[in-house]
């Protein structure tokens, strides 16, 4: 049947047996033959402005063409196409079945003289007729009670999310944008839509039922943490507002506080870890921007965020402030696979009141401790970015890139503001020296889907962040690292690189291991076993690198001639869960080819491997790429 669908029409199939013991052993051999092709192409449609509108004059639009092959999925694809044209075009009561094809072989030729047929429309007291075109009628809107007061949003915003309009005609199309535009609405619980025919005229009147959530709702959450052995509690108290001026504006207010007790910190006078933070966020489901084309906002799903965090730490070793601005823009198309976000203004100020004097002996000012990157991140800091990121996602293939720079605008109007600089020639805006760097991260995975049950995944990343202008090296928190569930998973989190750096001090020496360049390449087998059980085998390659040489960080700079011998390879198998709303996933993960090495055994632990030194067993919600 197969054969046939694809335009085989005469194809055989035999079919032989072995006998061996309890076990039959079945050949199928597949005579295909000739392909069958189209050799005309022929219409009827008695409906002349069906015809205008299905363009049957203009070749280029129809994907049947003589000498084409005669294959069903074409011809499928065909009518799903007329259908979808005419119901976009008021046919509100056209389906699939109104298509037909008549296909009449050509005596001693493998070809087919193809008809295609478009019935006319059946009333229900009979007799054949065209088909009615409807235009639409009067649009209402009711709430959960059906009064339109019930519906607890503006008019303006009911109307601007609303694509079935008064006067056009009816379209499948816009019927759909319509559930798709109300459904993002966080205070829209669920739509429903009918139609209703006039009796004497070829008029729909449409009403829309929205039942919303509640307006406010307030969570307590409670949570226990474990860093490095360290236990402690946190609790989070959050208030959420889905409508706040009955346009589905979304305002967030989340209070944070997190206690933990450290261990093993000798000379400190507070061996506890203490935090506390207040963020702030309004949404707005459209674009809040002037000198926007109307017919733009209405096509494209779009939020507006402006967002607010102040995050208080006080640690043993030093106390850090961190304020936080954010206006951001995130929209798509409805009808294209693509994602974009502007991050049009991200302002950062990080403060450090107080530094212990411990702290600052062994690690900071110490001859010989004096790290230029762990100083760096233990002064005060502001940042003031501007970024871009594109997505694109259609299931088979997944494109994701990132771009952000910060620092160019002050530094430009540095001289116009007569900024001064701080003793390291940095300029310095209300007493601070702010960062400028330039910053762009690009992922493809490509899903290869080879059964229902089996798929072969494969991930690139790469990144790289420079520093430069009013700043020698990259803030902590815009720096790479390699390692843990969602990289190269032989190694655990942030403990892999730069290039063959050698960790030496592991309470601190994470700071050193980061980086201005990363690389990953991953390949995963992906199995449904049963139930929601599914299994994954994995290959991760990839390594972090600094673009400058820095001294604590030796063999960590990138050298083309040099970096492919420091990348690390890893093998591994893992389980998740699949719980439909989310992923519980359990990968374990050993080192196969290790850059930073001392011996020949630890270069190669995939020919001497040793579980204590080689093995990393990550736990994470969601899949790694």
């Amino acid at each position: 049947m197969q054969m046939q669908n694809w335009g085989y029409l005469r194809s055989t199939v035999e079919v032989s047996t072995r006998k061996k013991g309890k076990k039959v052993n079945v050949t199928y051999v597949v005579h295909p033959n000739s392909r069958y092709h189209i050799r005309t192409m022929r219409y009827e449609i008695g409906d002349s402005t069906v015809k205008q509108l299905l363009h049957l004059d203009d070749s280029t639009t129809w994907r049947l063409k003589p000498v084409m092959a005669f294959e069903v999925d074409l011809m499928d694809r065909e009518r799903k196409r007329i259908v979808q044209e005419l119901q976009d075009n008021g046919y509100f009561h056209f389906h699939r079945d109104f298509v037909s094809y008549r296909a009449d072989s050509v005596a001693g030729q493998n070809a087919v003289d193809l008809t295609l047929v478009l019935h006319k429309y059946r009333r229900s007291e009979g007799g054949d007729t065209l088909h009615p075109r409807y235009r639409i009628g009067a649009v209402t809107f009711g709430g959960d009670d059906t009064r339109d007061s019930a519906v607890h949003l503006r008019r303006r915003v009911l109307l601007g999310n609303t694509f079935v309009v008064p006067g056009d005609y009816y379209s499948a199309r816009g019927l759909q944008n319509t559930y798709t535009h109300f459904g993002r609405l966080q205070a829209v619980k669920y739509t429903s839509i009918s139609f209703k025919e006039h009796t004497d005229t070829a008029l729909l009147d449409c009403h829309i039922q929205l039942s919303t959530n509640k307006p406010s709702t307030v969570s307590f959450l409670p949570e226990g943490t474990n860093t490095a052995g360290d236990l402690g509690a946190a609790v989070t108290l959050a208030y959420q507002n889905r409508n706040l001026f009955r346009g589905s504006e979304n305002l967030s207010v989340e209070l944070r506080g997190a206690f933990e007790a450290i261990k093993g910190l000798e000379g400190y006078a507070n061996d506890n870890f203490e935090e506390y933070s207040a963020e702030a966020k309004l949404s707005f489901p459209r674009f809040i921007a002037p000198f926007l084309p109307s017919g733009f906002r209405r096509r494209i799903n779009a939020t507006s965020e402006v967002s607010l965090l102040y995050d208080l730490q006080n640690r043993p070793e030093f106390h850090r402030r961190v304020f936080s601005v954010a206006w951001r823009y995130r929209w798509n198309d409805a009808n294209h696979h693509d994602r974009y976000q502007i991050d049009l203004l991200d302002l950062n100020y990080i403060f450090m009141p107080w530094i212990s004097q411990t702290f600052r002996e062994e690690y900071l000012d110490g001859t010989s401790n004096r790290n230029a990157i762990l100083r760096y991140n233990y002064e005060d800091l502001f940042i003031m970015k501007w970024g871009f990121g594109y997505t694109y996602n259609n299931g088979s293939y997944a494109l994701k890139a990132n771009v952000e720079t910060a620092g160019n605008l002050l530094n430009w109007t540095a001289p116009l503001l007569h900024l001064d600089r701080n003793a390291e020639g940095q300029r310095k805006l209300l007493g601070i020296a702010f960062a400028q760097y330039v910053k762009g991260d690009f992922d493809y995975t490509r899903n290869l889907q080879l059964d229902g049950n089996n798929a072969l995944v494969l991930h690139a990343g790469f990144g790289i962040a420079y520093p430069y202008g009013n700043s020698r090296i990259l803030p902590f928190e815009k720096r790479y690292f390699s390692g843990g569930a969602n990289s190269v998973r032989g190694w655990s989190v942030r403990s892999l690189g730069p290039g063959g750096y050698v960790s030496r001090d592991g309470k601190i020496d994470f700071i050193n291991q980061t980086g201005d360049m990363k690389l990953d390449l991953n390949m995963e087998y992906r199995a449904h076993l049963f139930w929601k059980l599914n299994g994954a085998l994995f290959i991760d390659a990839g390594n972090i690198w600094t673009l400058r040489n820095y001294a604590d960080q030796p063999e960590g700079q990138f050298k083309l001639d040099e970096f492919w011998k420091q990348i690390a390879v890893s093998y591994g198998w893992g389980i998740r869960f699949n719980f439909d709303y989310f992923i519980l996933r359990f990968d374990m993960g050993m080192k196969a080819v290790n850059p930073a090495y001392s011996t020949s055994h630890e270069h190669y632990p995939l020919v001497h491997p040793r579980l204590s030194r080689d093995f990393a067993f990550h736990f994470a919600v969601g899949l790694p790429f």
